[in-house]
């Protein structure tokens, strides 16, 4: 930890001279690089100065419990003592502070809920989770906006993709993905038996154009009629859009807006953010083919939780969260699975990282 350390402070001390140099202003876009990674290195290199005071005056400390003078040494071991503390509580901090950032933590998601098995009853569920999400976007000031959706005849969904926007988006709702599982007595059960039905979540990190370059050679694009329900057509022009990337065989379909050109862009914003995260599970699959990094960062089929409607539970299985509220939790109120799987990844980030 302390080789990190020292590092960081020579670095923290380079960029404040770079900053010092009139000549910097003059390349905006270095600037603003220089001036994120001066304020990202901040707070360990006020950190590690605390520490190495803390440190120093442990030291001084320790030298007079060898003072003749009784009081002085009473004094100093007391001293000792509430130092100690202190540099217990500055190394936790400081090997918080010193765990790799989510470069995706900060980006806007593309949030797929599709229904698995089930049928009827998944495609319910599917319009289930798409309200839960809605309302934690709603109370965490996020805007969501529908860029794809298969609705059924019954008030489901088949498939719907939003785009949520706002400050830390991916940071709340990348442990979402995987496999939701959903326990009830359908409407139409006349036996009063339990349905097991299952619904896939994908949380993609927004990709910008700069991030994922398409190569217009790459594409094919198809104009159609939207339709609704049973087939039903629902505008009376060809606006719905799909877009195939003929290298990788991903398509993406976007009907939703009533423009051809609208429907295009949310169609190239969800395959941006697909082409984006599979290079990132490329990547990862190189790194470690075992993937031991995988349990919990959103492989979708893995089952991740059960909302259990006779119980009124929900289970998130990785951590072992049982919660006995599961209204509040499809009303939006997401916090209390969220923060506890916040803890527990950053934990397990922290091992790794020690």
């Amino acid at each position: 930890m302390f080789q990190k350390l020292e590092e960081v402070e020579k670095r923290y001390n380079q960029l404040n001279n770079i900053l010092a140099d009139p000549d910097l202003m003059k390349d905006p876009e270095k600037y603003q690089k220089v001036v994120k990674e001066h304020a990202d290195l901040s707070r360990i290199f006020h950190l590690y100065q605390e520490l190495k005071r803390i440190n120093k005056e442990i030291e001084d400390n320790k030298n007079l419990l060898e003072d003749k003078d009784e009081e002085i040494k009473n004094l100093a071991k007391e001293e000792l003592k509430n130092l100690s503390i202190k540099k217990g509580e500055i190394s936790k901090q400081l090997k918080e502070a010193l765990v790799p950032k989510d470069p995706n933590d900060e980006k806007n998601v593309i949030l797929e809920i599709r229904a698995g098995t089930g049928g009827d009853e998944a495609a319910l569920f599917v319009a289930d989770l798409f309200r839960m999400y809605s309302r934690y976007a709603e109370e965490k000031k996020w805007k969501v906006d529908i860029m794809n959706s298969h609705p059924t005849g019954i008030g489901g969904f088949k498939e719907i993709i939003l785009l949520i926007e706002g400050r830390r988006v991916y940071s709340r709702l990348k442990y979402e993905s995987g496999v939701h599982r959903v326990q009830r007595v359908p409407t139409t059960e006349s036996q009063g038996r339990i349905h097991t039905s299952a619904v896939t979540v994908a949380v993609l990190p927004e990709a910008e154009e700069v991030e994922v370059e398409i190569d217009p050679k790459d594409i094919r694009v198809d104009i159609f009629r939207s339709s609704g329900p049973g087939g039903q057509s629902v505008n009376t022009t060809d606006s719905a859009v799909r877009i195939t990337h003929i290298p990788t065989g991903i398509v993406v379909s976007c009907q939703d807006e009533k423009s051809q050109h609208k429907n295009k862009a949310k169609a190239m914003k969800v395959l941006r953010a697909r082409l984006k995260d599979k290079l990132s599970k490329e990547q990862e699959d190189q790194i470690s083919m075992e993937r031991k990094s995988q349990v919990g960062s959103g492989d979708r089929s893995e089952r991740i939780r059960t909302y259990n409607f006779p119980q009124g539970r929900v289970t998130d299985h990785r951590i072992g969260l049982t919660l006995y509220k599961l209204e509040d939790i499809l009303q939006g109120n997401l916090d209390d699975i969220i923060d506890p799987l916040i803890t527990h990844f950053n934990a397990e980030a922290l091992k790794k990282a020690s």
